[in-house]
């Protein structure tokens, strides 16, 4: 007899891209650099986007994006990224790219500053947070935490990484687990 597997609405879905991330990415603590540099960027690129779009796209923007190689990004010129805005593989967003590598060049002088951007985000948020969520409307879209830390990462360099972008990038990167309480990967994936 099979069991029914219990997901957060948003993850239960056909679309396999959305499900996988879902059940083994999401709210799972990450704090590989190279893995913080890609959650950033596709959580920018998903700006006013559906996840699904982004996800489906996502081997596309790691091969522009040099395999999530934070130094070579940060080398990137106006040639490069005026060749990014020709690949139909990703989204062709002249600010969003812009932003993509202007953070690869932020996070770079944060590791020289802080050792890594695990640590500098571990200052705000020592351990992952794991909210008590029946209900997905009870999943806020930002929060003064998110608000808080856009505020620094801003004066740090960073772009498009407004309050409603950086929390999503803690769910993303495990920081914040939003998983429903009786979602059956709220702990495990």
């Amino acid at each position: 007899m099979n069991q029914e597997i219990i997901r957060c609405p948003w993850g239960d879905t056909k679309d396999e891209a959305v499900q996988e991330y879902h059940d083994h990415e999401w709210c799972k603590l990450n704090l590989d650099e190279s893995h913080l540099y890609e959650m950033l960027v596709l959580e920018l690129f998903q700006s006013g986007l559906s996840w699904s779009t982004v996800l489906h796209k996502r081997d596309n923007f790691k091969t522009a994006f040099k395999n999530w190689q934070i130094s070579e990004v940060a080398k990137m010129t106006d040639k490069d990224i005026e060749s990014l805005m020709q690949n139909k593989g990703i989204i062709r967003n002249r600010m969003k790219i812009n932003a993509a590598v202007k953070n690869a060049r932020a996070f770079l002088a944060i590791e020289q500053k802080y050792c890594s951007v695990a640590k500098y985000l571990q200052n705000f948020v020592p351990t992952p947070i794991v909210h008590d969520i029946a209900s997905f409307d009870d999943v806020p879209a930002s929060n003064d935490l998110s608000q808080k830390i856009s505020k620094q990462m801003k004066k740090d360099g960073f772009s498009f990484v407004g309050p409603v972008v950086i929390y999503s990038y803690l769910q993303g990167i495990g920081l914040i687990n939003d998983h429903l309480n009786q979602c059956q990967f709220k702990f495990h994936g």
